[in-house]
């Protein structure tokens, strides 16, 4: 039974004709769309760049440019992670596509079969890049940062893992509002790599330069914060939304709402500025 039936059924006088519950979820509806297309556009910005560095350096035989962005990205000599790297960045361009199209309520509606097939991409796209994710980390060595921002991202993939095997199972069990719950926190994980980017855009942004954190070994308390909110921030601010959406009363609703504005302007502003100081120059110069 959906909320505006429940309250009619109810008889609550201040909602029988819906319209204070109608003007909560529109608020919501609102906050969450705004949110949604500032993400939508800054994953596609992030795909193009992928595609457009990594793809093109790739097929002109020129993979030890990876290591212009990635330090270590490509190790001469190291045939089976280098291969593990490609397909984690293929896939990592593809699951972002792929999880704006599934996301979108005419695909669900017009054609379920793509939308159940895309999914069953996008969560095994998912288990692997967190799996490929945890290799580069733990196996490989190399990446950049320090042991705590490590544990960060080995936190995001875990919680990957985790939410793409309950959207799956719920999914299996034909619960479906279950299911598109864990779908969407297994979207926020999943850009959790691409939040961490926007992110340190906005910081440097803000504080005109490098702030909290030392720009040469790339450690500090500022990327090592970083590095546990590019999945735990999100993911708060979602269930701040759902709680809104099964609560809806009328100081809820605007908190949720103002929530999802600044996250949405927040996300703007990142994407922009690692478009543009980020993502841009390499493409230009290649």
């Amino acid at each position: 039974m959906s909320l505006p039936a429940l309250a009619i059924t109810e008889g609550h006088p201040a909602r029988a004709n819906g319209d204070p519950l109608r003007r909560h979820q529109r608020l919501l509806r609102i906050g969450a769309l705004a949110w949604l297309g500032a993400a939508a556009l800054g994953q596609l910005l992030f795909a193009i760049y992928i595609v457009g560095f990594y793809g093109s350096s790739t097929l002109a035989g020129q993979p030890q440019r990876w290591n212009e962005v990635m330090p270590h990205g490509y190790v001469a000599g190291a045939t089976a992670f280098n291969a593990v790297l490609a397909m984690h960045l293929l896939l990592a361009a593809g699951i972002v596509l792929g999880g704006g199209l599934q996301l979108w309520p005419a695909l669900r509606r017009w054609a379920p079969a793509v939308h159940r097939w895309n999914g069953r991409f996008y969560m095994a796209a998912a288990a692997l890049l967190a799996l490929g994710g945890l290799a580069m980390v733990w196996i490989r060595g190399g990446a950049a940062g320090d042991t705590a921002q490590h544990l960060g991202t080995s936190l995001n993939a875990v919680l990957i893992l985790w939410f793409a095997a309950a959207a799956w199972w719920h999914a299996r069990q034909r619960r479906i509002t279950e299911h598109r719950v864990w779908a969407l926190r297994l979207f926020l994980a999943v850009g959790g790599v691409w939040f961490f980017r926007i992110g340190l855009m906005l910081w440097l942004l803000l504080n005109q330069g490098p702030a909290g954190f030392d720009a040469d070994t790339f450690t500090g308390p500022a990327l090592t914060a970083l590095a546990f909110a590019q999945t735990l921030l999100p993911l708060a601010v979602l269930e701040l939304y759902l709680r809104a959406q099964r609560q809806a009363g009328g100081l809820r609703a605007w908190l949720a709402c103002a929530t999802l504005l600044v996250a949405a302007l927040a996300t703007l502003a990142g994407s922009l500025a690692a478009a543009a100081l980020m993502w841009w120059p390499p493409l230009a110069a290649g």
